[in-house]
């Protein structure tokens, strides 16, 4: 079973021999509403199995031990300092497979006004000349008037 979050932590407490409060609490719990949320844990499908899970026998089994979060990579002033234009930073930075992901989805946040125009962006003289060239691209274009010389006269 893979319980995630609080439901985890939750189990993970019973398992250690707290009681149901106690243990909503520790999962992070209001005070208010861990005695209620305690008692509905307990006796969710997920949960339950994964408390059996542990109690092989009447005996307590630790529960697995995961692994410390690996560092998170320092930042490098120098490769910063390398790049002169804001947006070529902001490009290696989301590209670059060593940073955390969080940092790499904003840096393509930051780039996305760079790299696409929002709709509706610009004023109201901008928009009637794009509603206009519009509106002229509909019809042809009129043909240059004849210029004779004399009113048309033959002289």
């Amino acid at each position: 079973m893979a319980l995630t979050g609080k439901r985890r932590v939750f189990a993970d407490a019973v398992i250690a021999g707290k009681s149901n409060k106690d243990a909503a609490i520790a999962a992070g719990y209001s005070v208010k509403t861990a005695s209620a949320a305690g008692s509905r844990l307990v006796k969710d499908p997920e949960v339950a199995a994964y408390i059996a899970s542990r109690h092989k026998g009447g005996k307590k089994v630790a529960a697995p031990v995961e692994p410390p979060p690996k560092p998170a990579p320092a930042f490098d002033l120098g490769a910063a300092l390398a790049h002169k234009d804001p947006k070529a930073f902001l490009i290696a930075a989301m590209n670059d497979l060593e940073l955390d992901p969080r940092q790499r989805i904003d840096a393509a946040k930051a780039l996305m006004p760079f790299m696409h125009k929002k709709l509706g962006e610009g004023g109201k003289k901008e928009q009637k000349d794009e509603e206009a060239k519009k509106v002229a691209s509909r019809f042809g274009q009129a043909a240059p008037p004849k210029l004779v010389a004399n009113g048309g006269r033959k002289v």
